[in-house]
């Protein structure tokens, strides 16, 4: 099933759900106010790009500077 991101409109939290494609409005629920108001924000899609655990350097952007080119999960 697809992840969507969602904000809630009452308390303003970032939550992610697990539902299929079509929205059922009662399926969505905020965790932290419970409020069934919201808003589905865009996402970025995860191909699963990331650095293996055999390399010992970590990548610029993991440590605050400039992005590596999409070497990292930072990506």
């Amino acid at each position: 099933m697809p992840v969507y991101d969602y904000r809630c409109n009452q308390c303003g939290a970032l939550y992610d759900v697990y539902h299929k494609v079509k929205e059922v409005k009662e399926d969505v629920v905020c965790p932290s106010c419970f409020s069934q108001e919201h808003t589905r924000l865009m996402s970025v899609a995860s191909v699963g790009v990331g650095r293996s655990n055999t390399d010992s350097a970590p990548c610029a952007c993991e440590m605050g500077g400039e992005c590596c080119g999409g070497g990292c999960s930072m990506n």
